[in-house]
């Protein structure tokens, strides 16, 4: 089982290219916040991730009002926002200039994305970039989604230097009006964003912690494979250790220094993620949903929804997807039991 893999095919990660800029100096972008952004440009996304790709040139990036200094970016290079804060690009390191109107954000009826613009100065110092978004489901348990930081940006290596070409490849055919090019822009940007994650997994330090070291772990590794390949196995910690080959303690202790939580308290969140996906089938039962992630009790499945989820299953199944972004939907302590 592959953990990563796994959660990204089940948060339902949707892409969008919606800018291809020509700026030259000195010039600056600002962008609104994705919360703001998303009633106009993916309205059913429980959260947006921006990101911005470097074709030619190159440009500082940073969040708005961060604390730390400007990052510089080179062509080939991608920096992604996961948590969806306001950003601002520009060609010198800590421009400001206005925010982009929201005006600007939207899906065309008349036109194929992204939209072409021509920003700053009359300078032959020019940069190419493109701006996109992704959707994802953020409720009931998106572990990945929490473990990345508000701003990370990589350099050129052969698989991302693979999709900012075939990005270039495709904004030409979408000058062409070439069918379908929209659809590979979107793809290609959650294609980029995978390799970004793996990336950052890879320069994680030895000592860090969170879900995503904890793919790194060996020991960690092995219970998250166990856990993601069988969630409705009836695990017991002991049977999590032995399968694990960890003792009982070992596995208590490693699991909770470095994900946070027990790993029951893992099993029992990834269950009712799992769970609530399949709630949004309506020829799925409650009763149904709950045997597949272990429950033999419709009952019990119930009560450990609510408690975990914010809401009973009847209620996320008719309206649990579109609370507002950052709602809690997920209790910090979760009960051993369950």
């Amino acid at each position: 089982m592959d953990v990563l893999s796994d959660v990204l095919s089940t948060v339902r990660l949707t892409g969008a290219l919606f800018f291809d800029i020509d700026a030259g100096e000195p010039w600056v972008g600002e962008s609104p916040g994705t919360a703001e952004l998303a009633p106009a440009i993916m309205p059913d996304a429980g959260h947006i991730i921006a990101f911005h790709v470097v074709l030619r040139g190159g440009c500082w990036a940073n969040v708005v009002d961060a604390a730390g200094p400007p990052v510089w970016l080179n062509a080939g290079d991608v920096v992604v926002f996961p948590g969806g804060a306001p950003n601002v690009l520009s060609s010198s390191p800590g421009a400001r200039g206005p925010r982009n109107p929201l005006a600007m954000y939207y899906v065309p009826l008349d036109q194929h994305l992204p939209f072409e613009l021509i920003a700053g100065g009359d300078s032959p110092h020019r940069t190419r970039f493109v701006c996109g978004f992704l959707g994802c489901d953020v409720r009931p348990f998106n572990p990945l989604l929490s473990a990345l930081p508000p701003m990370l940006s990589i350099s050129p290596s052969p698989g991302v230097l693979a999709v900012t070409e075939l990005l270039t490849m495709a904004l030409a055919e979408g000058r062409g009006a070439r069918a379908g090019s929209e659809t590979v822009l979107a793809k290609l940007s959650e294609l980029m964003f995978v390799e970004v994650v793996r990336r950052y997994i890879e320069e994680i330090p030895a000592d860090a912690r969170g879900w995503l070291a904890g793919l790194k772990d060996p020991h960690i590794s092995a219970v998250l494979r166990l856990i993601h390949a069988r969630p409705a196995e009836p695990w017991t910690l002991d049977g999590l250790s032995r399968a694990a080959g960890m003792s009982r303690s070992v596995l208590a202790d490693r699991f909770a220094g470095q994900m946070g939580v027990s790993p029951m308290q893992y099993l029992a969140r990834w269950r009712m993620h799992l769970a609530a996906r399949r709630l949004e089938d309506p020829q799925v039962s409650i009763g149904q949903a709950a045997a597949e992630v272990g429950y033999e009790s419709e009952a019990a499945f119930s009560r450990a929804f609510k408690k975990l989820v914010g809401a009973p299953p009847g209620t996320w199944r008719r309206n649990g997807r579109h609370k507002p972004d950052g709602h809690n939907f997920l209790a910090e302590r979760v009960d051993e039991r369950l």
